[in-house]
């Protein structure tokens, strides 16, 4: 429940609060509002503050202008905190009956639609950025309400999401924190040529992106095309696709110079490199080449091992893609043809095995779903399926929560609920590092000290408030 404390009455405020938003200098010039700090209390029953150690009791959050002040033990008021003015206005949030952690990072989504197979491709040429845009922002909605308050967007056509990104991140529409991509590269007939499926007379007007490269120097230019775009991160494909439209299997696609000037490149412009890899082979070109992550992953071997421990880099299994697949096959048989088919009914047999030979193998791993193959809003499906294949609730809360951060570049910013980190907090009514699945339905989404969402409905009317003193 959701209180606001006014410590005291604003109307004594009033007349300070006034001289200071018209007071003009002599020299005529309008001086600059000063806005009061915002102060918010949240009281949890449980708090996971750092994933990876364990979670307290009772506790209290003090929030001031969106991002965390202190954390400490037991259900606190504002009085109690060193630092809060007499003076303040303290809104107190009630999640008393909650367990409280951090906001869920998924670093793998596609915001631009969940359509896939045969309806995907038609999708693809039958509607337009408007429409691509119109989707982007309500799937944003969905994976924010689902508690996932930053994503990592890696790929799509058109700058949809590259738009979509500082749009959120000015407040002018709701959605998560995004790192985006742009356009996903590979080599031509690569697994993200946008030519694959359709007729030759039709390339011309469909390969407009830049994104598809040959040899070292011709890699180099597609990464820079991307960073001059303003990407966050370069999204790359080393092997074959599952929903590539070509009889090419899941093996490299991609030379080593191919693979080590595209990274090379990307860490010229201090921007991390994702890799879209299925086959063992690819796998080990990209991280010999000093990727940041492989996504996907699924036919990891020994030596792929070797190399993740020895470089770092983590890996993102995106499980929740079998989920997509199932459910559009249940509805219809023929939603994807030939060889594409095929490949699916093999990932259908085979996920999951690469993540169960790459936990006792210490591999660190981010969580990522591959959302838009799987269907937005579901992000939270993945949790279930990453502990079936190995992982504890609490590595997996992990996953997506502080190796996510990590990956993404933002450990200072999100992932655990410490001081001056951002006020990206969620609450569900059990405990995750019991019952994992309590994260399929989060009822309380907090982003940057924003309530976005309240499912118990029980936000304060305007006006009312408490006495914390």
């Amino acid at each position: 429940m959701t209180t606001t404390t006014r410590r005291p009455s604003a109307l004594l405020l009033l007349p300070a609060l006034l001289a200071t938003a018209v007071a003009t200098p002599a020299s005529g010039q309008v001086a600059a509002q000063v806005a009061a700090p915002q102060w918010t209390l949240v009281q949890a029953g449980h708090l996971l503050d750092r994933p990876g150690r364990p979670a307290r009791g009772a506790s209290t959050l003090l929030l001031r202008d969106g991002r965390i002040e202190a954390v400490r033990d037991g259900h606190l008021l504002a009085a109690q905190f060193d630092g809060v003015p007499a003076t303040a206005m303290v809104t107190v949030i009630d999640l008393r009956d909650r367990y409280v952690l951090p906001g869920l990072i998924d670093s793998h989504v596609h915001l631009v639609s969940d359509k896939a197979g045969v309806e995907g491709q038609l999708d693809g040429v039958s509607r337009g950025v408007a429409d691509h845009a119109f989707e982007a922002a309500v799937n944003a909605r969905k994976t924010l309400a689902a508690g996932f308050t930053t994503v990592r967007n890696l790929g799509d056509e058109d700058g949809v999401t590259l738009a979509l990104r500082d749009a959120i991140a000015a407040g002018k529409v709701p959605g998560p924190r995004i790192i985006d991509a742009g356009n996903a590269i590979s080599t031509t007939a690569g697994h993200m040529d946008p030519t694959l499926g359709f007729r030759d007379e039709l390339h011309a007007a469909i390969d407009v992106h830049g994104n598809t490269c040959d040899g070292a120097e011709d890699c180099r230019r597609a990464v820079r095309r991307q960073v001059g775009r303003g990407v966050d991160v370069i999204k790359i494909a080393t092997t074959g696709g599952v929903n590539s439209r070509i009889g090419a299997g899941l093996g490299q696609q991609m030379f080593d110079d191919e693979a080590r000037a595209i990274v090379e490149t990307a860490h010229l412009y201090k921007k991390k490199v994702a890799v879209h890899a299925h086959g063992a082979d690819g796998i080990a070109v990209a991280l010999r080449a000093g990727a940041d992550s492989i996504e996907h992953g699924t036919l990891l071997d020994d030596a792929d091992i070797a190399l993740f421990r020895k470089t770092g880099a983590y890996y993102v299994p995106t499980l929740s893609t079998v989920n997509g697949y199932k459910e559009r096959l249940a509805k219809n048989p023929d939603a994807y043809t030939g060889e594409v088919r095929s490949k699916i009914e093999w990932r259908i047999g085979i996920t999951g095995k690469s993540l169960e030979r790459a936990v006792p193998a210490g591999v660190r791993i981010a969580f990522g779903t591959d959302a838009g193959v799987s269907l937005h809003g579901r992000n939270a499906d993945e949790f279930e399926l990453m502990v079936a294949h190995g992982m504890t609730p609490a590595t997996a809360i992990q996953a997506a929560t502080v190796n996510a951060a990590d990956l993404l570049g933002l450990a200072d910013q999100v992932g655990s609920l410490e001081p001056g980190k951002r006020a990206d907090l969620i609450a569900v009514s059990g405990d995750p590092l019991s019952d994992v699945t309590v994260l399929k339905q989060v009822q309380f989404v907090m982003k940057d000290g924003r309530v976005e969402k309240d499912a118990r409905g029980l936000q304060a009317a305007a006006g009312a408030s408490s006495t914390a003193r």
